[in-house]
């Protein structure tokens, strides 16, 4: 529980349901229903893995965050491939996400590693462009930081957000994508925000349909992305979404996992 007077934790996926805040799937991040968020993270704690949940459900510790109402949610079920519990997800016109509250330095594990599969690219995707924005897989990453440094326009949409929503917004969004035009490394600026970066982690249809296992740096992605160091990671997520398009995406996601030293 937080401690009396202590600024509220930032809200990493609760962006707010107005067309200039609209962020990630080309609008607002928004709870569906009111409930009391699960408790945080330690911050030496470690990231519970998917396959450590029986299929059949969502994975412990994870939460769905819906779009504005007006969109159709992806679904995401747990479920068995080769003995091993993995994410699904189904993404027919539709946006939304499952995250989990973190609260560490990234500092101490910045190696971000994961595996993810797409089942086909989205065509028409092209994530450049506020009207084809979709991918069929992202990981997404919430940070805390200093809105004040901020320029007056950004201070006004945060503003705005934290008075539609009820709490703080995330002070930047980094997010990992599976882009169909982008080389691999490539950052993409969100078009209606700066506090919002992809990363493209993957590119075209090369490993479509197959496991792929990457890292990433995610000090080093955000310095790149920002132009400084990152503040406390408070928040992680995966998200499908073919609301812009209009397409259909099967995806899977393996474990997620934050490490002290690059892989082997």
């Amino acid at each position: 529980m937080p401690r009396p007077l202590r600024k509220p934790r930032s809200a990493p996926f609760a962006f707010v349901s107005l067309s200039l805040l609209a962020m990630l799937a080309g609008c607002a991040l928004t709870s569906p229903t009111p409930s009391a968020p699960p408790a945080p993270l330690a911050a030496d704690s470690e990231l519970a893995p998917f396959s450590a949940n029986p299929p059949g459900a969502l994975p412990r510790g994870w939460r769905p965050q819906a779009i504005t109402r007006a969109k159709k949610p992806t679904e995401y079920q747990l479920v068995d491939d080769g003995g091993v519990s993995v994410l699904h997800a189904h993404a027919a016109a539709s946006a939304s996400a499952l995250m989990r509250d973190l609260d560490l330095d990234p500092a101490e594990r910045p190696w971000l590693r994961w595996r993810w599969k797409a089942a086909r690219p989205i065509h028409a995707a092209d994530n450049r462009y506020r009207d084809s924005e979709d991918s069929p897989v992202r990981i997404v990453l919430a940070f805390d930081g200093d809105k004040g440094s901020l320029p007056f326009t950004e201070q006004i949409l945060f503003e705005t957000g934290r008075l539609v929503v009820g709490r703080e917004l995330p002070y930047a969004t980094l997010v990992y994508i599976w882009e169909n035009r982008a080389p691999v490394g490539s950052v993409i600026a969100h078009t209606r925000t700066g506090q919002v970066k992809m990363v493209v982690a993957a590119s075209g249809a090369d490993g479509i349909g197959q496991w792929r296992s990457l890292s990433r740096n995610i000090v080093d992605d955000y310095r790149r992305a920002f132009g400084q160091a990152p503040g406390r990671l408070i928040g992680i997520g995966v998200m499908s979404d073919t609301d812009n398009t209009g397409e259909t995406a099967d995806a899977w996601y393996g474990d997620i996992e934050l490490h002290r030293t690059p892989p082997d």
